[in-house]
């Protein structure tokens, strides 16, 4: 990292150089000489990829850097917004460090880094920066904990942190000091450890999927919450804290090892997404209460691979896309789900690896074209339900009579 740095120096020389020889060159530049020298800090420690060409425009000679360097805004003679990278699909983005220097820009309000190669830990000094709204640093590959120190921006509304490297648990501070936090998305990282008992920021956007967190759901989770994703970890425990959040429209608990039952409340149309899949859920599927309305256009519900058993209520019956396969269900289809079926509402319906006894057919009306069903592998013999199955359903049409017979109460497979 020699010649970035010697190159930061000699940048940083030449603007003093500049200001001596012209002392009305800040007002000039349109920027203030403090935000200029950290500048030149920042382009010492990235550089660009070949064939990104971001710094091009950064010419330090320039008279006017807020409007002729790529991606500052300015106010008042200060940087307010810096965004590193071109978010091109098709250039490579920024390589190097954060220099901790970043952490001057005391006007920051969005501080933005495309995907690229930037390596390095998340400077703490980055918690200094107060009025600090959206910190964006995805898709990269830093590296090292969280700093507890963001927990500390008063003004946070959006915390970015996904599809890098970073390990260690996540600061509890940033689920409960942070008043102004509406989003934080930490996705595909190796954080571990387990989230807090209370999460108290009023928070809409919760993305956590794809790390190796452990323990259990919070307690409490906040009302305002919208959009919850704790998928591909290795949390445990029953499904607590969801049932007061009426606000809840995506919710994706998937390929943990959660268990218990599914809470009923989790069993409404504005939760139109829902994906508790690949758990080791129990219970039956809840049955719907007197008031719940139908499921809409759009809405799915992924259940699949739990140890669900039971016969099937008809809370789900016009869900869109429905997928119960790889359970313990058994008994008769009920009719409203056929109905659904016929009438185009559920457009996808996996029941296969079930002890399911039957799917009562409409006579001489003809299934929709467009229909995926997979009815195999069932307590049954299917004579509908096999060309919308899934190559991961295998080609036994039935399940052996003996396992039907203790599953279906004494009865045998029709």
């Amino acid at each position: 990292m020699a010649k970035p740095q010697s190159h930061a120096l000699f940048l940083f020389l030449l603007l003093l150089l500049v200001n001596a020889c012209h002392p009305s060159q800040q007002n000039q530049n349109k920027i203030s000489f403090n935000d200029l020298s950290v500048l030149a800090d920042i382009k010492g420690s990235l550089t660009d990829s070949p064939g990104s060409g971001f710094f091009s425009t950064w010419d330090f000679t320039s008279p006017d850097p807020c409007s002729t360097f790529s991606g500052i805004t300015c106010s008042l003679n200060r940087v307010t917004i810096l965004t590193l990278g071109t978010g091109l699909s098709d250039t490579p983005g920024l390589a190097g460090f954060l220099s901790p220097s970043l952490s001057n820009l005391t006007e920051l309000t969005q501080l933005i880094l495309y995907p690229g190669i930037v390596t390095g830990p998340i400077p703490p000094q980055l918690g200094r920066l107060s009025n600090l709204r959206v910190l964006s640093l995805t898709n990269n590959r830093l590296k090292g904990p969280i700093p507890s120190s963001l927990s500390s921006l008063p003004n946070l509304h959006t915390l970015d942190l996904s599809y890098n490297q970073l390990t260690g648990s996540i600061p509890a501070g940033l689920f409960t000091e942070l008043e102004q936090l509406k989003v934080m998305i930490l996705t595909s990282n190796q954080l571990s450890g387990e989230l807090p008992r209370v999460v108290s920021a009023e928070i809409l956007h919760l993305d956590l999927k794809d790390n190796q967190l452990t323990g259990t759901l919070p307690l409490s989770l906040p009302s305002t919450i919208r959009y919850l994703s704790a998928s591909k970890n290795m949390m445990r425990g029953p499904l607590n804290g969801l049932q007061s959040l009426s606000e809840m429209e995506y919710l994706d608990l998937s390929t943990n090892q959660f268990s218990g039952p599914i809470p009923p409340s989790l069993m409404r149309p504005p939760l139109s997404s829902l994906f508790l899949q690949r758990n080791n859920l129990s219970g039956g599927v809840p049955s719907p209460s007197p008031s719940s309305s139908m499921y809409g256009e759009g809405s799915i519900v992924d259940l699949s691979h739990n140890f669900l058993t039971g016969e099937l209520s008809t809370v789900l019956a016009a869900v869109e896309t429905l997928f119960l396969n790889n359970n313990q269900l058994m008994g008769m289809v009920p009719e409203e789900y056929v109905k659904s079926v016929y009438g185009g509402s559920t457009k996808t319906l996996y029941l296969q690896h079930n002890y399911i006894t039957g799917f009562p057919l409409e006579a001489g009306v003809a299934l929709p074209d467009t229909l995926s069903l997979c009815l195999t592998y069932n307590c049954m013999v299917p004579s509908v339900g096999l060309m919308g199955c899934p190559a991961s359903a295998g080609r036994q049409l039935s399940r052996p009579q003996s396992q039907c017979v203790v599953f279906n109460h004494g009865r045998p497979m029709p």
